[in-house]
């Protein structure tokens, strides 16, 4: 028999996570939102639950409660679940879905003899419909009762579980933002560049979109050093030198980012990353005075 759930924090990952599970034959109790008008449209979109504003004992007729409100926000939570149930906590679940907050953030509740632990599914949640997890990691953490209504969740959504230790919770998701957020700011100053030269939007997009997504496969299915092409792998360092003049004309976080990425690159895809990384500083030291006595922007 599948669990009972209130959600606590009916935002973008809440109700997408509260949608597919209850989909999936788990029953939805409380829905809470910061507003009751929130916590009702929630409820329209996972299609169950009653809609409460606030926390309130109601929270507690489920066996399992998931916060997935905003990181800054859990500790505040667990506080007042604490206080709200600390008389019925003994014997329940409460998971997180923080990617960088451990189950530790939920001590509170623990203390009142609930089991804790956090599950984070390592997809992006836009709010414009569901997003896929089939077949996404999911990384857990907690203790034992937790973690195993942690992975119990993790496989009735087709995801697969993995368990990382709490103190390893903010490198993991570092790691995570690197590989998304981050990427997309380099594609999207990608996108400016070429835009400045004359392409609309949407060609500029059509062009480095096939690009990326080819890196991306040749990544999964060669490995990165395979997959590593461009100047840099190459040891092309007049070209080198004539990107890094290139973007002097655009604001500075722009070469900056080209030259961090491309000392990135040497460090972690290169056989000899010292003598490129040497390289790479005799480029620079070389290339922007000369830009600079040109009269190009800095």
């Amino acid at each position: 028999m599948k669990p009972v759930l209130s959600i606590i924090g009916a935002g973008r990952v809440g109700r997408s996570l509260a949608r597919k599970l209850r989909e999936r034959g788990w029953k939805i109790a409380a829905v809470v939102a910061r507003s009751e008008a929130n916590a009702r449209r929630a409820v329209r979109f996972i299609g169950a639950g009653q809609a409460q504003a606030g926390i309130s004992s109601r929270v507690l007729t489920a066996h399992v409660m998931l916060v997935a409100t905003p990181d800054s926000a859990v500790g505040k939570v667990a506080a007042e679940l604490a206080a709200v149930g600390a008389g019925e906590l003994r014997g329940k679940v409460v998971l997180h879905t923080s990617g960088p907050l451990s189950a530790s953030v939920l001590a509170p509740l623990q203390e009142h003899g609930a089991s804790v632990g956090s599950i984070h599914p390592l997809q992006t949640f836009t709010g414009i419909g569901l997003p896929a997890l089939e077949g996404r990691i999911f990384t857990i953490d907690g203790d034992s009762a937790a973690v195993r209504i942690a992975r119990q969740m993790a496989r009735d959504l087709d995801g697969l579980p993995v368990r990382i230790s709490g103190a390893a919770k903010a490198a993991y998701h570092g790691a995570a933002t690197m590989a998304c957020g981050q990427i997309l700011a380099v594609i999207e100053a990608a996108t400016r560049i070429l835009m400045s030269i004359g392409m609309k939007r949407r060609e500029a997009v059509r062009a480095l979109t096939p690009l990326t997504r080819q890196m991306l496969q040749n990544f999964e299915r060669l490995g990165p050093k395979a997959a590593w092409t461009g100047a840099l792998s190459r040891g092309d360092y007049s070209v080198v030198e004539a990107h890094i003049t290139a973007l002097q004309n655009f604001p500075a976080e722009y070469s900056e980012a080209y030259d961090a990425l491309n000392r990135l690159a040497a460090r972690v895809l290169a056989q000899d990353s010292n003598e490129i990384l040497a390289q790479l500083g005799r480029v620079r030291r070389d290339t922007i005075p000369k830009v600079k006595a040109t009269g190009g922007q800095g």
